[in-house]
C-alpha cells in the first residue's frame, strides 16, 4: 500500500515519538510512506529523529505565538492549510497514494481538502479535542472557528482514530458516526525497550545504587501534580532511600526544583533536563515506582506504555481513560483523584512492599502482549481500516457511475 502521511507537528515531544514509530513500523510491514510536514521533503525519513533530543521545543513557533494577538495567529494557522493542501497534492500527484493518513492539529484542512479533491480515503489520528484544550490550557480567540474546522474535518474522515475510547466519545458527540471510529491507543517499540539495562546497572550509573527510585518521564507541567510526590518525599511516610528521578524538563521544573530545596531533598530529588530519546529506557529502568500522578480525562500518556514495557510498578489515577489500559492490582496501583491523600496512601503502600512492586510490574509487562500496545500492532490496524476505506469509496464510486 502507498500511504500519504501528513502532520504539522514540528515539535520533538511524544508527538514526535508517535509520528516517527507508527512511520517506521508502516514501513516494516512493507508500505511505501510518502511524509509531508513542515521543514521538510516529502521523502523525510522518520528514523532520522530518533536521536532527538524529547522535550525540546520549537523556538520560533514559541516566539511566534507569544508575540502575536491571539486571532492573528490562529488565522496564520488556519491559512497554513493552503500552503499545506498545494504541498500534499504536489506529493499526491507524484506518489499516486491509496490513502492519506493525517495526524488531527487544529485548524488543519489540508487532508480533507485533498480528500474532497480526489476521492482518496482519509484516516485522521485524534490525540485530543484541541478545540477544547487550547481554549482550556493555551488560550483561544477564534474559538467559533476552531469548533467548527475541528467538527469539520472529523466528520469528513473515512475513520477517525482517537487515542482513547473517552476521547471517542467527544469524537462521536461532535456528529461523527460510532461506526467510523476506531480507537488506537499510544504504543510501544518492543525493540527500542529491549536493549535497556537492568534495574541494578541503572541505578549505577546514577549513582543510587541501594536507593527506592520513583520516576516520571515527559515534559513536566504544573497539573502532573509532581509537587505531590515531593511533598510526600518529605514526609514521615517516605523512606529515608527513596529518590525521585524526573527525566525531562518542562515549565513546572524551576518551581518545583524550588519546592524540594525548600523542603531540604537536596539530592533525593533529581532533574534530567531534555534527554535523548534513545537514553529514556536506560533512565526508567531504574525506576522502582513508576509515576503518572495526573492525567487530563482523554489522554494516552505514552509514559504508561513505556513504564509497562520495562515492567515497572505505576502509580495512576483511576479515571477512565487510564482504565482502559491499567487495572488496578493486576499492572498497577491506581488512586482515586478526587481523594486527598489517596496518592500519598498509594506510594507508602508500594514503596514498602517490595512483593507487590514486583506483582505489578510483571502485570504491566503482559499487558503489552495481551493488548497487543506497540506500534507495530497499531500499523497493521491503520492497513486494515485503510484498506477498508479504500473499499468503501471503490464500492461507492461503482454505485455513482
Amino acid at each position: 500500500m502507498k500511504i500519504l502521511y501528513h502532520h504539522r507537528t514540528a515539535s520533538k515531544d511524544g508527538q514526535a515519538v508517535h509520528i516517527d514509530e507508527m512511520i517506521h513500523s508502516l514501513r516494516e510491514l512493507g508500505h511505501e510512506v510518502r511524509v509531508v510536514a513542515p521543514g521538510q521533503g516529502a521523502e523525510a525519513d522518520s528514523s532520522a529523529n530518533r536521536g532527538a533530543q524529547m522535550g525540546a521545543d520549537v523556538s520560533w513557533v514559541q516566539r511566534l505565538r507569544q508575540r502575536l494577538p491571539k486571532a492573528i495567529y490562529e488565522l496564520l494557522e488556519f491559512g497554513y492549510s493552503l500552503l499545506a493542501y498545494w504541498r500534499l497534492a504536489k506529493a499526491a500527484k507524484e506518489f499516486k497514494p491509496d490513502v492519506i493518513y493525517e495526524r488531527y492539529n487544529l485548524f488543519l484542512l489540508a487532508g480533507l481538502m485533498l480528500k474532497k479533491r480526489t476521492g482518496l480515503p482519509l484516516l485522521l489520528e485524534v490525540n485530543a479535542p484541541l478545540a477544547q484544550e487550547r481554549g482550556q490550557f493555551g488560550g483561544l480567540s477564534l474559538t467559533w472557528l476552531a469548533r467548527w474546522s475541528e467538527g469539520l474535518v472529523w466528520r469528513g474522515a473515512d475513520f477517525v482514530l482517537p487515542v482513547t475510547a473517552v476521547l471517542g466519545g467527544l469524537v462521536q458527540q461532535a456528529g461523527v458516526v460510532p461506526e467510523r471510529i476506531v480507537v488506537i491507543p499510544n504504543g510501544i517499540n518492543e525493540d527500542h525497550f529491549a536493549t535497556a539495562p537492568t534495574a541494578e546497572q541503572a541505578k549505577q550509573a546514577l549513582g543510587w545504587q541501594k536507593a527506592l527510585v520513583l520516576g516520571f518521564t515527559g515534559f513536566v507541567r504544573d497539573w502532573h501534580g509532581m509537587d505531590h510526590v515531593i511533598r510526600w518525599m518529605a514526609g514521615a511516610d517516605a523512606p529515608l532511600d527513596a529518590k525521585l528521578l524526573i527525566v525531562g524538563d518542562g515549565p513546572a521544573r524551576t518551581d518545583l526544583e524550588h519546592l524540594a530545596q525548600e523542603l531540604n531533598l537536596g539530592d533525593r530529588v533529581r532533574f534530567t533536563g531534555v534527554v535523548a530519546r534513545d537514553q529514556v529506557p536506560a533512565y526508567v529502568a531504574a525506576f522502582d515506582i513508576a509515576l503518572q500522578p495526573a492525567v487530563v480525562a482523554y489522554a494516552s500518556p505514552l509514559k504508561l506504555f513505556e513504564y509497562l514495557a520495562l515492567a515497572k510498578a505505576v502509580v495512576a489515577p483511576n479515571q477512565p481513560n487510564i482504565a482502559e489500559v491499567l487495572e488496578h492490582d493486576r499492572n498497577a496501583l491506581l488512586f482515586d483523584p478526587n481523594e486527598i491523600g489517596a496518592l500519598a496512601r498509594a506510594l507508602a503502600r508500594l514503596s514498602n512492599d517490595s512483593e507487590l512492586r514486583l506483582r505489578l510490574g510483571g502485570g504491566a509487562y503482559d499487558t503489552i502482549s495481551r493488548l497487543d500496545l506497540t506500534w507495530l500492532g497499531n500499523a497493521k490496524r491503520v492497513v486494515k481500516l485503510a484498506a477498508r476505506a479504500g473499499a468503501k469509496d471503490r464500492a461507492a464510486t461503482l454505485m455513482t457511475s
